[in-house]
């Protein structure tokens, strides 16, 4: 068995380090697409309990985007907009995105709840 001259010795070492860093790289940016993932449901779900709350709340005669307002905190979402249109309301929230590297928006969902339309 020959062994490698002396510019060949620690190749293994470099290449082992290169692809370390690959790695690192490459489960940090899936750190950070799961992170937005979870976020936006976080979003959506907050919006649909929110219209939920509205659109029950005004059935019973109360204030529907009061009661959005509530639920979505409750669910750790800020009411962005809330509109009642008859006795559908739209509601938009929006929840702090994650801030790994160099994130910085938030995110933001709607939902719209209501009688059933006639067909």
């Amino acid at each position: 068995m020959t062994r490698g001259t002396g510019q060949e010795r620690g190749g293994a070492t470099v290449v082992t380090l290169a692809l370390a860093g690959v790695l690192l790289l490459v489960g940090a940016a899936l750190g950070v697409v799961a992170a937005l993932v979870v976020g936006h449901r976080t979003a959506q779900a907050a919006a649909d309990l929110a219209a939920l709350a509205a659109a029950q709340s005004l059935a019973r005669g109360s204030d529907g985007c009061g009661a959005a307002a509530t639920v979505a905190a409750a669910n750790g979402a800020t009411v962005t907009a809330c509109s009642v249109e008859g006795r559908d309301v739209r509601v938009v929230v929006e929840v702090a995105g994650p801030r790994w590297l160099g994130q910085s928006g938030d995110l933001a969902a709607q939902a719209r709840a209501g009688p059933a339309q006639a067909r």
